[in-house]
């Protein structure tokens, strides 16, 4: 063979190995970080000001911030299902908080497509470190059965009410514990050893904590700067599973420090071991603020400018924080308008992977919004919930329709809001907007599908939501 066709053909070679080599570095690392019922005003960078996130700013500031993402439900359960599938709650298996005994929650389905099996096909190493609760140990809902190689942590809903429990799940195995162990550090260091055993491979680190969910625990050294500056509830009680917790206001601040503090060891390994610039980072929460273990969330104006709270469907118990942070992809401190959800993840990671999405997912792809290019949008987002007397919401454009009671009667009064001028829904325009109301019928019909498990909203449903299978 002749030197220069030689050499002609090396250069060929070597331009197609750095453009295959390119190519594969374009699929990132995914970490998402989801917060168990943190409103959407409880971190610094969307208007927290009594306690400081830094590190939880810095994503923020190295990256884009949604001001307009909401969470798959308002309680946690059907949030999972819809991030795990990229399905609404007028689609989704799991709409509600539905328990089986002893331990666990209704499984998903074995044969439910979820963003873990699909990454998995793409030559993901997955991992899930937190909270569950899609389906009690062993069972077909299983995380190791619905697409998770390792899985450390609550699998049961119950069991992590509170932060010192007697018992975790590592995989298929659980682990007895002395009920003095803060379980957030247990769950933090297994997490961190799954990417740092990865860092060579492409790896989904699913990371559902349960702070600030529930019990007020944390250890006393979060506590104690806080203390002071909310004497007042000093004798206030929180009551929940676990230990009671003395001034339990102090200590939802320290819950979030410590939160954020999980945050920078995130983000501290990613440089130590070099893969920062691989690696995709969302940040966001399952739900709006809750009430539960002494915490008072209008105290720390957890939900912001947002009317309502977890189990709500106005925008307080749905609207949530995203940050996504990816160093030389998303450009940093920037902001993003684009109305999205929960169940929009599994198409993105599909996109991110490179690989096909179901066909049948409600979610929309939101990588031309981290990219900075142009985003197609929903025609609408759409959520149900069969508790506190039934009720159902939509969004649409800038226009937001509620409607609750439906326990009552299924043809209760239609609520319109228009959020661009009224973000806190506190005028209801429903007599202005016959057309609005119209509008959001037809969604809530095209929208819902029948549910053998928690009923059809089309009709008059049971007085009560089925809680075992």
């Amino acid at each position: 063979m002749r030197p220069h066709l030689c050499l002609l053909l090396s250069l060929l070679f070597i331009s197609l190995f750095v453009g295959v080599h390119s190519n594969a570095q374009e699929k990132p690392n995914i970490i998402y970080i989801m917060l168990d019922d943190a409103g959407y005003g409880d971190v610094g960078c969307y208007g927290q000001k009594f306690f400081k996130t830094p590190h939880v700013d810095s994503l923020a500031k190295n990256g884009l911030k949604f001001t307009q993402h909401y969470s798959g439900s308002t309680v946690c359960a059907p949030t999972r299902c819809s991030l795990m599938t990229g399905l609404h709650t007028g689609h989704a298996y799991v709409r509600g908080n539905r328990e089986v005994k002893p331990v666990g929650q209704a499984p998903m389905p074995k044969d439910t497509v979820t963003v873990a099996k699909l990454l998995k096909k793409a030559g993901y190493k997955t991992g899930a470190f937190g909270k569950w609760g899609l389906g009690n140990p062993g069972s077909e809902g299983d995380p190791l059965y619905q697409g998770f190689d390792v899985f450390y942590g609550y699998n049961c809903q119950r069991n992590a009410h509170t932060y010192y429990p007697t018992w975790l799940y590592d995989n298929l195995k659980k682990v007895e514990l002395d009920g003095k162990t803060y379980a957030h550090d247990l769950i933090m260091e297994r997490a961190l050893k799954f990417i740092r055993d990865n860092k060579e491979e492409k790896f989904f680190c699913f990371l559902p904590w349960t702070i600030p969910h529930a019990s007020m625990h944390v250890p006393e050294k979060y506590t104690a700067p806080f203390r002071k500056k909310f004497a007042e509830y000093e004798n206030t009680i929180g009551k929940y599973k676990g230990p009671n917790v003395r001034n339990p206001v102090a200590a939802f601040a320290g819950m979030m420090v410590k939160m954020d503090e999980g945050v920078g060891q995130v983000t501290a390994l990613l440089k130590e071991l070099g893969i920062e610039k691989d690696t995709l980072i969302l940040f966001t929460s399952d739900n709006g603020p809750h009430k539960e273990g002494g915490h008072r969330p209008n105290v720390f104006d957890s939900n912001g400018p947002l009317r309502g709270f977890k189990r709500d469907l106005t925008e307080g118990g749905i609207r949530v924080p995203l940050i996504a942070t990816w160093p030389g992809k998303i450009k940093p401190g920037t902001v993003t308008k684009h109305i999205s959800a929960h169940w929009d993840f599994l198409s993105t990671a599909c996109e991110l992977a490179g690989v096909a999405a179901p066909k049948n997912v409600d979610g929309i792809s939101f990588v031309p919004t981290l990219l900075g290019k142009e985003q197609k949008r929903h025609d609408y987002l759409y959520w149900e919930f069969f508790e506190r007397g039934g009720k159902r919401a939509a969004r649409w454009g800038k226009w937001k329709a509620i409607q609750e009671n439906l326990r009552k009667d299924i043809n209760s009064p239609i609520q319109i809001y228009d959020l661009e001028k009224d973000i806190g829904e506190t005028k209801n325009l429903a007599d202005q907007y016959p057309e609005h109301v119209k509008r959001a019928k037809e969604i809530f019909k095209e929208a819902h599908t029948p549910s053998k498990h928690w009923g059809d909203m089309s009709k008059p449903f049971p007085k009560r939501v089925r809680k075992k299978k």
